[in-house]
């Protein structure tokens, strides 16, 4: 089969739709076991040769190799925006992908803190007052305070700070950028961080915000350790990585009254599915305080 046809497609997703590197890497590999499968499998020169049955056909070779059906989802997704794509182009007369029908995936709820475990975990990361621990509350306090990925976190300059104006400029996937409010608990962290103690650290890369003990732009490694030292000390036993706090600040704003919309722009999600899994944090966390406090959930006994 004709590989023309999916470079032009990488090409597409690269200049086009502006994809980040690794998003364009993965359907790559999607697409290409994709096709392999059909030229070993039933020798198409045309992509109009392929129909419904041949996409459930390397859909079950999946099932086979035993590969998750979260993958398989991906899988499937990739070949429905490269049909759709061939679509557009006139390359292909119909879409058969649209009734592929896509594996059942159970939804995991990412882990977020109460507020009273955000305070708690804040107040730890202060530790004894060091150049790294400013540090670490001023990542915490921004990472929680922004809701920002850990790469955009990492990837901070000096010049993306607007302190006065209560703002930074974020680049996140896929070179977009969008403009993101700051509390003041954050501004008030990043200041004392950068005031007090970022020279303290012999900067090596000038612009970066966030410096390991080095003086080096800080790893995604270094942040998840920084993240499990603080906790333990926090004394908190969920399961907590660097986007736990991304995760807290989305269903929070949601617990407190903001709109779905508000919080995907926040986030910078292109697609507001994506949001909606805070939706289901908080019905989960609605459901928890009822049957603990409402006297006739079952949940507790009334007081007389």
């Amino acid at each position: 089969m004709n590989r023309v046809n999916l470079k032009e497609y990488i090409y597409y997703l690269k200049i086009t739709k502006n994809l980040a590197k690794n998003t364009i890497q993965s359907y790559e590999r999607d697409l290409m076991e994709y096709l392999e499968f059909i030229e070993k499998n039933y020798q198409f020169n045309d992509m109009n040769q392929i129909e419904k049955k041949h996409v459930d056909n390397f859909v079950r070779s999946l099932a086979r190799k035993r590969v998750s059906p979260k993958t398989v989802t991906r899988k499937i997704s990739s070949i429905h925006s490269f049909h759709k794509y061939l679509l557009s182009e006139n390359i292909i007369d119909r879409d058969v992908i649209a009734k592929v029908k896509k594996p059942v995936t159970p939804k995991n709820l990412p882990t977020v803190l109460n507020i009273e475990e955000v305070e708690r975990f804040i107040e730890a990361a202060k530790g004894s007052g060091k150049p790294l621990d400013l540090r670490n509350v001023a990542m915490v306090e921004l990472a929680y305070g922004s809701g920002l990925r850990v790469s955009e976190l990492l990837d901070l300059v000096i010049s993306d700070l607007h302190l006065n104006m209560n703002l930074i400029n974020i680049t996140g996937k896929g070179n977009k950028e969008r403009i993101v409010p700051l509390g003041e608990q954050s501004i008030f962290a990043i200041r004392t961080y950068l005031i007090e103690a970022r020279s303290k650290l012999s900067p090596k890369e000038g612009e970066v915000v966030f410096l390991n003990k080095n003086g080096t732009k800080m790893s995604r490694i270094g942040f998840y350790k920084v993240i499990q030292t603080i906790a333990d000390r926090a004394g908190i036993k969920k399961n907590m990585s660097p986007h736990t706090l991304r995760h807290s600040f989305a269903t929070h704003l949601l617990e407190n009254g903001a709109s779905l919309r508000s919080v995907q722009e926040l986030l910078g999600h292109e697609d507001i599915m994506t949001t909606e899994i805070y939706t289901h944090v908080t019905k989960k966390h609605i459901q928890k305080e009822y049957e603990l406090k409402h006297p006739r959930s079952g949940g507790k006994e009334e007081s007389l």
